[in-house]
């Protein structure tokens, strides 16, 4: 992932109140909201993340963020 690409994904996160994690392939898990940790979980195209997010607007959360990476974040392919 680039850095503009992670700096969407920050940006969308900070919007939200819940606690927003990422997990790797490794199982480690960082904030959604770190720009640092979200490049260097997500260093290679077609590395598989999840995302979990707890609080009340974690839902929302979850999809927005699932939105932002399918639509490739708003980048051309």
């Amino acid at each position: 992932m680039h850095a503009r690409a992670a700096s969407k994904l920050v940006k969308l996160a900070a919007t939200f109140g819940s606690d927003i994690r990422l997990s790797g392939p490794e199982e480690q898990a960082v904030s959604a909201k770190s720009v640092m940790g979200v490049l260097l979980l997500c260093g290679s195209k077609g590395t598989v993340i999840e995302v979990e997010a707890s609080g009340d607007d974690a839902d929302e959360a979850v999809i927005a963020i699932g939105e932002l990476i399918n639509d490739r974040f708003g980048e051309p392919e």
